[in-house]
């Protein structure tokens, strides 16, 4: 193996140790990444290289050559333990980064959690000729189908030719004459009218009218040839051409549209969303926030916070708010309502809404108005994570009302985050229930 190739096997180990997508989801340091990059920590691995010693001062195998010189004792080096007892290998390596943008994240969690989300155009930014697929009566020769015109004509002369050589010694059976050779041609598909074989009876000479006794002694002497055998045996050059078969094509026009897409994400903030409920939350909504960053064009996200009452704030703010006050998680859907409205129409933006919390809210404030306000708000999906690490409140219902009410709707999911294993298979029920729709 040369150097070339070791320098490569140190890449592929460098890149092996590159943290799995889903453990770094679960359990690794996201606030290293930002919006529009996500780090993801790597193993540095050391490559080999040779030193040499510039001030040829000598070293093994250089100067006299008196035999059994001892070389020195080995000297301890980083890992071979020390006084202290320490193992080797017990210090942790150094990390540096893998940087993948949130389309190439989008890709890498498709792979992992074996999703198929297709974004969805909106807004029409440009229309465009595409191929030339479509068909008109009328237009330059440069854009004439000649194959479907001489297909066309190629099927009328199959349907309607005959062997008119065969049809005329019909004509000669004793008793037929041009009535009885029209009726056999009808009842065997033979398209042949009835003026042209009471012409050709007019042609035969009298003495040549009853040459055969019936249409079986004509069938055994006379060789009769169908249209394909004329076809193959003369060539196209008949084949009858109708300007009524002429097509030209021309290009279907393609419109181009631009996939936006806005995500609203909505968390409880009130005094029950403790730093384990909140970080679950953090968990959960980044890598969706990457995942929807890479596959759409155009993505903008709207973060609000609410207890009993909601506000918009920014991202940097929305993981780490608390406050000291009780839930109403209606005011926040009525206020993402507002934002929709005004901000993102439903006709240009496709639209996500996400809502996190331990699932405690007002009295019948779930049945009575989130629910309504969820199917008022048109969006591709609507979804609720309940996060509850320390088991769960006796008044924590509003996950199991919505899930209860919205059964298996292609439009809403509900997930359950009780630890960080949970948060990979909370974002795949939620994206998948998404592209199901």
């Amino acid at each position: 193996m040369g150097l070339r190739e070791d320098l490569e096997r140190y890449r592929e180990v460098g890149e092996a140790k590159r943290e799995d997508l889903a453990d770094f989801i679960q359990y690794g340091d996201l606030g290293q990444s930002l919006p529009d990059e996500i780090k993801v920590p790597i193993k540095i691995v050391d490559l080999p290289e040779f030193a040499y010693d510039q001030r040829d001062q000598g070293g093994v195998g250089q100067g006299d050559p008196d035999v059994g010189d001892p070389v020195g004792e080995p000297q301890p080096q980083p890992g071979d333990g020390d006084e202290d007892g320490d193992e080797p290998g017990e210090e942790g390596g150094e990390h540096d980064y893998y940087e993948m943008d949130p389309e190439e994240f989008a890709e890498e969690l498709d792979d992992e959690l074996g999703l198929d989300l297709e974004p969805k155009g909106k807004e029409v930014v440009e229309e465009k000729e595409g191929d030339f697929t479509d068909m008109t009566r009328t237009g330059p020769d440069s854009t004439l189908d000649f194959e479907r015109m001489f297909k066309e004509g190629l099927k009328r002369k199959l349907a309607m030719d005959f062997d008119p050589d065969f049809l005329k010694e019909v004509l000669k059976i004793d008793g037929w004459g041009p009535d009885r050779a029209f009726q056999w041609a009808r009842d065997n598909a033979i398209n042949v009218s009835k003026p042209w074989l009471e012409e050709t009876y007019d042609e035969i000479p009298d003495d040549e009218r009853t040459e055969w006794r019936s249409i079986e002694e004509v069938e055994e002497n006379v060789t009769r040839r169908s249209a394909a055998q004329k076809i193959r045996e003369d060539g196209v050059r008949n084949v009858p051409f109708r300007t009524e078969d002429e097509r030209y094509r021309y290009p279907e026009i393609v419109e181009e549209r631009e996939k936006n897409v806005v995500v609203v994400n909505i968390r409880d903030v009130s005094g029950s969303m403790r730093e384990k409920k909140r970080e679950l939350v953090e968990r959960t909504f980044t890598p969706l926030d990457w995942y929807l960053t890479g596959k759409y064009d155009n993505a903008e996200f709207v973060y609000i916070a609410h207890d009993a009452e909601a506000w918009e704030v920014e991202r940097e703010d929305f993981f780490g708010i608390r406050s000291g006050g009780g839930t109403k998680i209606s005011s926040a859907y009525e206020l993402t309502a507002h934002v929709l409205d005004e901000r993102y129409p439903w006709s240009d933006w496709n639209r996500y809404v996400f809502a996190a919390g331990d699932s405690e809210n007002s009295r019948n404030d779930t049945g009575e108005n989130v629910i309504p306000l969820m199917e008022e708000i048109p969006a591709n999906l609507h979804a609720y994570v309940e996060t509850q690490p320390d088991g769960k409140a006796i008044n924590a219902t509003h996950a199991e009302e919505v899930d209860d009410y919205f059964g298996d709707s292609s439009e809403v999911a509900v997930s359950y985050v009780n630890s960080p294993e949970d948060v990979t298979e909370a974002i795949y029920e939620i994206l998948s229930t998404e592209a199901e729709s």
